[in-house]
């Protein structure tokens, strides 16, 4: 390898803090554990790797010889305007190695390459990956499914979402959101257990599940209740999901598994008013929903239509994936990055300063400004990003304290 590409730094996993035990022992011991801890560091590594790799395949590395915006590449470069998220994305990832610079001019990031990226190393951590865990594979294919599709997304041959949904993308998108794979799994789990947590005093359940894709988070959420012993109060439980091929695909497993339960089933748009949709005002006991909001064009009007659906106490509960700190990017993202709905927001500085995943402090205002009250993140997030700054799973919720004259507002 000659001087000007570098060696690639040795991938090591330092031993997790102790803290972060005390942080989760409220959570099953099969999740957060030390595959989980080397898993995510193992993601992280990946998808810089194959941000470098993108880079160069992009002819971006190229071009950052002076200080250039991902705008000022996509124009440079002939990529679609859109693909300027995407690229600052990249780009972002490779200031965190060390060989790009990054500045600011007002509400613009500008990019200077420092010194050559080394040559990335995929198979061999693709290894390491599926020896930590046999599971990575559905979180390790996926990411390089999405990151073979920037170049076409950059452009213009073919948007994300025709191909990230398309025949293969499917397939590999049931074996991600599939509690087998860990590096999912974490995130159905904060939610299940805090929904439990802040309704398991209550007689009877009137529940609503929001965007339920395959139904991975259905049944985390069945079995944290079956775990607690309340999955009998539950007098009506709603699962929507637009996706028709996922609805019938979780329909058809929730039936096997819970039999005895009588599930309802439905389609339900974020983004139009609930109450045309036959979700009724003040219906429910609890909303439930996992990494579904973010993608909300409105994050406002979504908060507040749920708010309107809940009973005068009743609660909304939603685990998202959770930037740690402001512009700080996470693995995840590359699968979501090329996505329209991911990407075409309405943005807010206060509570969705930019599209996609948020910090806990901004669903924190959000949720405040939509009205609930007793809003809680969990895990403690805050303390846990001091001593781990790759801990992206958490939970959101939030307590409807409605009267009767809030109600007409709140649906719109």
């Amino acid at each position: 390898m000659n001087a000007a590409t570098p060696d690639a730094p040795a991938f090591e996993v330092p031993p997790p803090d102790a803290r972060l035990t005390d942080w989760l022992k409220d959570y099953p011991p099969q999740v957060f554990n030390e595959r989980l801890y080397q898993s995510m560091e193992l993601m992280e590594r990946y998808s810089i790797e194959l941000a470098i790799d993108l880079l160069r395949r992009l002819d971006v590395i190229d071009q950052l010889g002076g200080w250039r915006s991902a705008d000022d590449l996509c124009h440079i470069l002939s990529f679609q305007p859109r693909f300027s998220s995407s690229l600052g994305w990249l780009l972002k990832r490779l200031v965190e190695t060390g060989c790009v610079m990054a500045r600011r001019d007002g509400d613009t990031r500008f990019y200077h390459l420092r010194h050559a990226p080394w040559q990335p190393q995929l198979e061999r951590l693709r290894a390491v990956g599926l020896n930590i865990d046999p599971a990575n594979a559905a979180t390790l294919d996926l990411l390089d499914h999405a990151a073979g599709l920037y170049p076409i997304v950059a452009r213009g041959d073919q948007t994300g979402d025709q191909n990230l949904f398309g025949p293969q993308g499917v397939s590999l998108w049931i074996n991600y959101f599939n509690n087998n794979n860990l590096t999912y799994a974490v995130n159905n789990w904060v939610g299940a257990i805090l929904a439990a947590d802040r309704i398991s005093t209550r007689s009877r359940l009137r529940i609503l599940e929001v965007g339920a894709g395959a139904g991975s988070a259905s049944e985390t959420f069945l079995r944290s209740f079956a775990d607690r012993g309340i999955l009998p109060r539950i007098e009506r439980y709603l699962i929507t999901e637009p996706n028709a091929f996922f609805r019938r695909r979780g329909q058809r497993e929730l039936a096997e598994q819970y039999p005895s339960l009588v599930l309802e089933w439905g389609a339900l748009d974020l983004n139009s008013p609930w109450d045309i949709q036959g979700v009724a005002p003040g219906e429910f006991d609890l909303i439930y929903a996992v990494n579904v909001f973010h993608v909300s064009k409105d994050l406002l009007f979504s908060l507040k239509q749920a708010r309107a659906a809940l009973t005068n106490d009743g609660w909304l509960v939603i685990g998202e994936c959770l930037c740690p700190y402001v512009n700080q990017p996470i693995y995840p993202e590359l699968m979501f990055q090329i996505l329209e709905s991911f990407t075409d927001v309405q943005t807010d500085p206060e509570i969705r300063p930019n599209p996609g995943f948020l910090t806990a402090d901004h669903w924190r205002r959000a949720f405040t400004r939509a009205g609930f009250e007793r809003v809680e993140v969990a895990p403690d997030i805050d303390g846990i990003r001091e001593i781990y700054p790759h801990f992206f799973a958490g939970a959101i919720c939030g307590q409807n304290a409605v009267n009767t004259n809030d109600l007409e507002s709140l649906r719109g």
